[in-house]
């Protein structure tokens, strides 16, 4: 059983790599299109485990344009691959203060409390993006590995069925397998 939640949570750390998107809140200058091409250029480095080179370029396109959150949140997502937790967390909140509105910030935030074990921020956190948009699955399924973890079982099952109608179904497939989170197991739930 401990396999399976091990599975779960690096199916959390390698999904959400990919979690940024371009969001922005404010005119972007008449230069973003150079911050973004160094944006592009960390991803490039950053898909190849190349995480310092990475932090490079992500620095450079913050460098053009500082309030560019989708920036700082991919180089607060360097900075956690690399372990660096307490850099990734500042500048997952910078890329939030760039932009309030940026579901996926508060997403990855919440992953770097989950690995420090500050469980009950990372569900504030999951809770927020969930609030900004609700049709993103991984705050679902990242919030139900929490669950799991603190033995919140149902509503663990409650968060995987949700992040699996919204297309993240590995993590629910896992625990359907083991006798979790299927129609029989979340009707016994309700009735206890």
């Amino acid at each position: 059983m401990f396999s399976r939640y091990l599975a779960i949570f690096l199916s959390m750390i390698v999904v959400a790599g990919c979690a940024a998107t371009a969001d922005y809140s404010r005119t972007a200058p008449a230069l973003f299109p150079s911050a973004e091409n160094f944006n592009k250029i960390g991803n490039d480095y950053f898909l190849k485990g190349q995480y310092e080179l990475a932090i490079i370029e992500y620095k450079k396109a913050i460098e053009i344009f500082p309030e560019f959150a989708k920036a700082h949140s991919n180089l607060g997502y360097a900075h956690f691959e690399m372990r660096q937790y307490d850099y990734a967390i500042a500048q997952f909140t910078k890329a939030i203060d760039c932009n309030p509105q940026y579901a996926k910030a508060y997403n990855n935030r919440g992953l770097v409390y989950f690995m420090r074990g500050e469980y009950d921020r990372a569900i504030r956190d999951y809770n927020k993006a969930i609030e900004i948009d609700p049709h993103l699955a991984k705050p679902y399924d990242n919030r139900g590995a929490v669950f799991i973890l603190t033995g919140d079982t149902e509503k663990a099952c409650s968060d995987f069925v949700r992040a699996c109608e919204l297309g993240e179904c590995s993590n629910y497939e896992m625990l359907k397998e083991d006798g979790f989170c299927n129609p029989e197991y979340l009707a016994m739930a309700v009735i206890h």
